[in-house]
């Protein structure tokens, strides 16, 4: 019993870091510019990103005015870092597929099948270097078999259909409701399972011999384990879309595979393990449940991302808190036996390693239960709507002193300011309107290019904006331009205008800031800040997310520096 306790709290491990890990690595922004691929930011200081040159806007006609980019002043990149970025985002997928994949072995369509499969290779070849050559080709038919799916739905849709699905609104919600479903069939509410006619004729063609047998013999286990692994594949395939990656869906069933088909080669060869692996029990589908808890949190994130840039005000703060206090409060009860699903084997006692596993999960529900009252939550906010989201704050009454308001009425501030900028700070959201205030304020302007679901953003907000001596610096030393490039809001007709940089009409406040950052600064990564003069010109190298308060503090310093020194 120790044993499968332990392999259950081992899971819930690799399924809670798997999340995690997707919703950290994953795009920062949601609604880009409809085919403008946006990335993380690197954590360097000064990295930028290429900016692909197939901007995929709506034509529009000729009859429409260009803007006027006279108070621009074009920069270009020093130091391209898309490789970096994406190579850093490829590797995340793959261990998330590798994740998936051993979460996948412990799953009750598999984990029975090990010794099953591993004995009939060892029995039926004639040798034991026999027995180990078929399993190892075994494993190396269902690596072939779960690339090929991610190289068709990469081949099918390419890396620019999967970014517009990623940043698409109706794309995320059914993401959501897939996620959704996908939990229900975990808890055990239904299968999810392929044709059975078309599983037996596979099943049927395993018969053969040689590798056309051991072919269709994977290929079969495939099929079989769908009701299991469906769900975890669908998820790993979403997370890899959501990231607008070319390789990516290839990638992640890469890392899935090979988790799922090192067990066979190795038993094959260690005969003698087998007996170290604990029975198939009740654990196995406690593994499913607590994985339909990790799914149905998971959800919610991606229906954030469409409540917050469509405006729809669903999920503020308190309420996606709310809802995953719910969903780990219950995960934690039913770790203790307070809950059951109908399928579930009788919790007798409950082990050592189990009560850990609900400790951990209810110290989470109690760290969580500040936030509702404005907690800020900083090992966790990037996940979180904003804060500014949050309707009951407490936190507000000891806050820093507001940034010093010039009276002015701040354009789309209607929209941004109460639920997109962070307490205490005042931005302008309209570039041009910040530069005329820099000129009366003599002041430099730090441009801050973020979005309603960068992920990034909201981490350095929390934890780096938060800093005193940061604050101080951005509220007295600034003119403040806060640029959201994934806002569907539409620009009204007469201010709607062709890109020179594209050719392309942009129609929305997210578009044209989207397009001003990626024409005048090179890049198209979120956050990226930006210190320029009141004529717009740059005045220290750009920056990306920099999660080192000193250095951040530096480079703030040093746009105040090279702007002094011009006077």
């Amino acid at each position: 019993m120790l044993k499968n306790t332990f392999i259950l709290l081992l899971i819930a491990f690799f399924s809670l870091s798997l999340t995690t890990a997707t919703f950290a690595s994953a795009q920062d922004s949601l609604t880009s510019t409809e085919g403008l691929q946006f990335e993380s930011s690197p954590d360097t200081a000064t990295a930028v990103e290429a900016v692909p040159e197939d901007l995929n806007f709506t034509a529009s006609p000729d009859t429409m005015v260009s803007q006027d980019s006279s108070k621009i002043a074009p920069v270009k990149a020093n130091a391209p870092s898309g490789q970096e970025s994406s190579k850093k985002s490829l590797w995340s997928i793959f261990i998330a597929g590798l994740v998936g994949g051993f979460a996948a072995l412990l799953m009750p369509c598999i984990f029975p099948m090990l010794p099953l499969t591993v004995s009939y290779f060892t029995k039926q070849a004639g040798s034991r270097a026999s027995g180990i050559s078929k399993a190892l080709l075994y494993g190396l038919f269902i690596i072939v078999i779960y690339v090929a799916l991610g190289m068709i739905i990469t081949i099918s849709f390419g890396s620019d259909a999967l970014n517009a699905l990623s940043t698409n609104g109706v794309f995320n919600f059914l993401f959501f409701l897939l996620l959704v479903v996908f939990a229900a069939s975990f808890f055990g509410a239904f299968e999810i399972t392929l044709p059975s006619s078309f599983v037996n004729k596979m099943d049927a063609k395993s018969d053969k011999g040689g590798l056309v047998g051991l072919f269709f013999m994977a290929f079969s286990l495939s099929l079989v384990s769908f009701s299991c692994t469906g769900p975890i594949i669908g998820t790993l395939l979403v997370e890899a879309a959501s990231k607008g990656e070319r390789l990516g869906p290839a990638i992640g069933m890469l890392g899935f595979s090979i988790a799922l088909a090192i067990p066979f080669g190795l038993f094959a060869m260690f005969p003698s393990m087998l007996k170290s692996l604990p029975k198939s029990g009740g654990w196995l589908n406690s593994v499913k449940v607590v994985l339909g808890f990790l799914e149905l949190a998971l959800a919610l994130k991606f229906l954030s991302n469409v409540d917050l840039a469509y405006h729809w005000n669903w999920l503020d703060r308190e309420v996606f808190l709310s809802l995953w206090i719910a969903i780990f409060s219950m995960m934690g009860l039913y770790l203790i036996g307070k809950i059951k699903f109908s399928h579930d084997s009788e919790l007798k006692f409950l082990s050592v390693p189990r009560t850990i596993l609900a400790i951990i999960v209810f110290s989470f529900v109690i760290y969580m239960v500040p936030g509702l009252w404005g907690a800020p939550l900083k090992s966790i906010s990037a996940f979180l709507p904003p804060s500014a989201t949050q309707d009951f704050d407490l936190s507000a009454g000891i806050a820093a002193a507001p940034a010093h308001s010039d009276g002015k009425v701040k354009k789309y501030a209607e929209i941004f300011h109460e639920r997109g900028t962070p307490k205490g700070f005042d931005p302008y959201y309209d570039y041009d309107q910040a530069l005329e205030t820099a000129k009366e304020l003599n002041k430099p302007v730090l441009i801050d290019f973020t979005g309603w679901n960068c992920v990034n953003c909201r981490e350095m907000e929390a934890n780096v904006w938060t800093d005193p001596a940061v604050a101080k610096l951005l509220k007295e030393e600034f003119v403040m331009a806060e640029l959201f490039v994934d806002d569907k809001t539409e620009l009204p007709a007469n201010e709607q205008f062709v890109s020179k940089y594209s050719g392309k009409k942009i129609k929305t406040i997210g578009n044209k800031n989207s397009d001003f950052q990626a024409s005048t600064f090179n890049s198209n990564s979120q956050p990226l800040y930006v210190i320029v003069d009141a004529t717009g010109k740059v005045l220290v190298p750009q920056s990306g997310a920099n999660r080192n308060i000193e250095q951040y503090k530096a480079f703030l310093q040093s746009g105040i520096d090279a702007f002094k020194a011009k006077k």
